[in-house]
C-alpha cells in the first residue's frame, strides 16, 4: 500500500479498518487528525478515536496545515489521516482557496514516501442540501474524493462495515 483512499459514509466503519491496516503494517505510526473539538458532542467523539487507537500512534492535529503534517510525518513507517471532508470543511470555514488547499495536499500526497491512508465521507449519496452553503460544501467534498481517488494507488468504500474495493 502507497496510498489508500478509504471512503464512506458516517459510521461506515472507515476509521476502524483504516487503522487495522495501519497497525497490520507495525511500526511507527502517525495519526493526522482533522477535528477540532467545536463543541461537548465532537469532543466526544475525538476522545472515542483516541480509545480506540490505544497506545503505539503518534498523533499531530491538523485542522489546516494538512499538507504540512503529512510531509513533516516523512520518518514514520505509516501514516492515517482522518479525515479530509472535515479538514475541507475547516478550509471552507477559514475562507481559504479550496483549489490551493487541495493542490497543495495532492502534492504532499504524492510526494509521501510512506504508506499513507485518507479518509474521506462520501457526502454525494443524499438529498440535495436546501442551502448554498451546503450544498457547495457537497460539491467541493465530491470533487476533492474525485481527485484524491484518481492520485490514490487504492480506493476501498465501505457501507455497513464491508470494504469494496473499487480501484485498482
Amino acid at each position: 500500500m502507497t496510498s489508500v483512499l478509504i471512503l464512506g459514509g458516517a459510521r461506515s466503519g472507515k476509521s476502524g479498518y483504516a487503522q487495522k491496516r495501519i497497525e497490520a503494517r507495525g511500526g511507527a505510526m502517525v495519526y493526522i487528525a482533522t477535528a477540532e473539538p467545536r463543541d461537548d458532542e465532537m469532543a466526544q467523539r475525538i476522545a472515542l478515536h483516541r480509545m480506540d487507537r490505544g497506545e503505539g500512534w503518534q498523533t499531530l492535529e491538523a485542522p489546516i496545515d494538512l499538507p504540512g503534517a503529512i510531509n513533516a510525518s516523512a520518518s514514520a513507517d505509516a501514516i492515517l489521516v482522518d479525515c479530509l471532508t472535515l479538514w475541507l470543511s475547516n478550509v471552507m470555514l477559514e475562507g481559504l482557496s479550496i483549489p490551493t488547499a487541495r493542490d497543495d495536499l495532492i502534492a504532499a500526497v504524492k510526494s509521501c514516501r510512506v504508506p499513507i491512508a485518507l479518509i474521506a465521507n462520501e457526502v454525494g449519496l443524499g438529498i440535495v442540501p436546501d442551502n448554498a452553503l451546503a450544498r457547495r460544501f457537497r460539491d467541493e467534498a465530491g470533487w476533492l474524493n474525485q481527485k484524491m481517488a484518481e492520485m490514490a494507488d487504492e480506493v476501498v468504500f465501505l457501507a455497513a462495515g464491508l470494504p469494496m474495493v473499487l480501484k485498482p
